[in-house]
């Protein structure tokens, strides 16, 4: 069973994807120091977090092999940032997404922690090189990249700075594997990392078709969602690609050649431009009216989705 002896964990920053962590570290059997610079942030984030915490255990969802209140009695609230790392194996910043924020943050981090310590970031787009450029520990810093909700969604990209160790490499990846999460190392750093760079060739792409009135933007969504989505929900595209043929050779051999020809009527770079943007807001507001309530409303039927998909991939575990 799992126990505080795991050891202790320091979130920089309270908010949602911070609260997230926070709740995965907990469920882990690790005691967490969530920090901010104010004590309302903190307060309210607390509250988030129990909220939270409840709802998921009592609709059987609760992450790890510890309880609600036990998971929350890990977890405190902290204002001085030297005593939220003190003691701590792994530090996760979620400030917010602003490059100076974070290079803020790090180099302040980097004049307090030891050699020791992995020193991560949960930026979803600013390269490793230049949220940790010039830091005296830079063999301990790498980019652990959450999706979101990160509770529901397991996938964390490890994006490396070329400088960091393969053994802090290493040392995330097994953590992120101890709380549940699925891990993924992206070998050097790249814009977009991976999974935004797959995002935006399908946004982009359903953006052409969409412009060029080939398909209206409800259907184009149900594509994805009653079409690729529900394969892509357990296996991904070279897998399906696998499995569509009788090996990945034979798929090549067969379907090489069509899909050059359709990759090469692929047009340019979308620029997002207003007339289109009407057109898909006029459609995605008939759907979800664009106002915070409906907006909120959707996104948790999209989080009890999400919680009942990662049940049943559990059970389907081969």
């Amino acid at each position: 069973m799992a126990s505080a002896a795991a050891g202790e964990v320091a979130i920089i920053g309270s908010g949602l994807i911070g609260q997230s962590w926070a709740m995965l570290f907990a469920s882990g059997g690790f005691k967490v120091k969530l920090y901010d610079i104010g004590q309302q942030q903190v307060t309210n984030a607390l509250e988030k977090i129990r909220k939270e915490m409840k709802f998921l255990e009592q609709s059987g969802s609760l992450k790890g092999s510890l309880g609600a209140e036990e998971q929350l009695s890990l977890i405190s609230g902290c204002l001085n940032i030297q005593e939220a790392v003190e003691g701590a194996m792994h530090i996760q910043e979620c400030v917010p997404e602003n490059l100076e924020l974070k290079k803020k943050i790090f180099a302040q981090l980097d004049q307090i922690v030891d050699d020791k310590v992995v020193l991560s970031s949960s930026t979803s787009c600013l390269l490793p090189s230049k949220v940790f450029a010039g830091l005296a520990h830079v063999k301990q810093c790498i980019v652990a990249h959450p999706v979101n909700p990160p509770y529901y969604v397991p996938l964390v990209e490890l994006v490396p700075h070329p400088k960091t160790a393969p053994a802090t490499v290493d040392r995330t990846y097994a953590l992120m594997q101890k709380i549940g999460q699925s891990p993924v190392r992206v070998m050097k750093e790249i814009d977009g990392f991976v999974l935004n760079r797959l995002q935006y060739a399908v946004i982009s792409e359903a953006w052409r078709l969409v412009e060029e009135g080939i398909v209206s933007p409800s259907d184009l969504d149900l594509v994805m969602s009653d079409g690729l989505g529900m394969r892509y929900a357990f296996i991904g595209p070279l897998e399906t690609m696998h499995l569509n043929a009788e090996g990945m050779l034979s798929y090549c051999d067969r379907y090489s050649e069509g899909m050059q020809h359709v990759l090469k009527t692929f047009g340019p770079i979308p620029d997002f431009s207003r007339a289109t943007v009407e057109k898909v807001n006029q459609a995605m507001c008939v759907k979800v009216p664009n106002d915070p309530e409906h907006l909120a409303a959707r996104r948790q039927w999209r989080d009890e989705c999400l919680l009942r998909l990662a049940k049943l991939k559990r059970q389907m575990q081969p």
